[in-house]
């Protein structure tokens, strides 16, 4: 049986690394460092992982009913959404990730845009 790409990528520990790089450039972002002050980062580290390990194939599951619950109040725009995509796509590049897997993760993000934005 193949493997997963949550497999081939060294599961959760190896997921929640590159979720905490990502939020660690995420925070500096003048255009979406604003949404994360004043938040439990481990929490989001936490959520985050189990949302992208859900989309590499992973065990975690992640609904779009608690993406939308989680996201509700943000007033996230495209701008911010785009940002956050970019962001994403060059730490998992920097940690060695495929083009293609990445592609496959952006457009996994991408396809719960209607979620996440509400602005």
């Amino acid at each position: 049986m193949a493997q997963t790409m949550f497999e081939r990528y060294g599961g959760f520990a190896s997921v929640s690394k590159v979720v905490g790089e990502f939020y660690e450039r995420a925070t500096e972002s003048p255009i979406i460092g604003h949404y994360f002050a004043g938040k439990e980062m481990r929490t989001l580290i936490d959520h985050q992982t189990k949302f992208i390990s859900s989309i590499m194939g992973g065990p975690a599951s992640y609904s779009d009913d608690q993406l939308k619950v989680a996201h509700a109040n943000l007033k996230i725009d495209g701008q911010a959404f785009n940002e956050m995509a970019t962001i994403l796509s060059e730490t998992l590049e920097d940690y060695d990730f495929k083009a293609e897997d990445i592609a496959i993760l952006v457009r996994g993000i991408q396809d719960r845009m209607h979620i996440i934005v509400t602005q």
